[in-house]
């Protein structure tokens, strides 16, 4: 079995277990600012950028999940040989992001998608860390859970705040 970063087995849980996209755009987007360089086409951006995508997808922010996905496809598209080492089926991934972007093109209603996952020991561990945390693997989003759908209206965003006016200040003083 491959050696996976431990924050992609998180974003995995976070994706398929609780269907929590907020918290896994939060624990990749660390991961990646930890781990330079820090490319805006990193295969990491493309993951999160999925994330993000669902996430507006699921709240009815249909050109946002739309422009948001059709960037993390473009991004992956670019990073075919890394997202395959993520133990990812990139030509199944492809075709379920064009397949959503369809489905909120035409106004669809949202369903829980599952990545497809080529190594059969990264769900095996998946799919065991989820039974230890008392979640179930590939479950549907609960639609009538608003912390969880409106998750980013729910959190203290002062830190996130204070970084932008550290880098316009940044930006201004160069």
């Amino acid at each position: 079995m491959r050696n996976y970063p431990n924050e992609y087995i998180q974003y995995l849980l976070e994706f398929h277990g609780r269907r929590d996209y907020f918290e896994c755009h939060e624990i990749l987007e660390e991961y990646w600012k930890e781990h330079p360089p820090l490319e805006r086409d990193s295969v990491w951006v493309g993951l999160i950028q999925i994330a993000v995508g669902l996430y507006h997808y699921r709240r009815g922010n249909h050109p946002g999940a739309v422009r948001t996905l059709s960037k993390a496809r473009h991004i992956l598209m670019h990073r075919r040989e890394e997202t395959t080492t993520l133990g990812l089926d990139f030509p199944a991934l492809d075709d379920l992001l064009a397949n959503y972007i369809q489905r909120i093109q035409a106004n669809t209603p949202y369903e829980s998608p599952m990545l497809p996952l080529a190594d059969p020991a990264l769900v095996s561990i998946c799919e065991v860390e989820c039974r230890s945390q008392g979640l179930t693997w590939g479950c549907q989003s609960d639609l009538t859970d608003t912390p969880l759908i409106h998750r980013h209206s729910h959190r203290d965003r002062t830190d996130v705040i204070e970084e932008r006016f550290k880098q316009l200040k940044i930006r201004r003083n160069k």
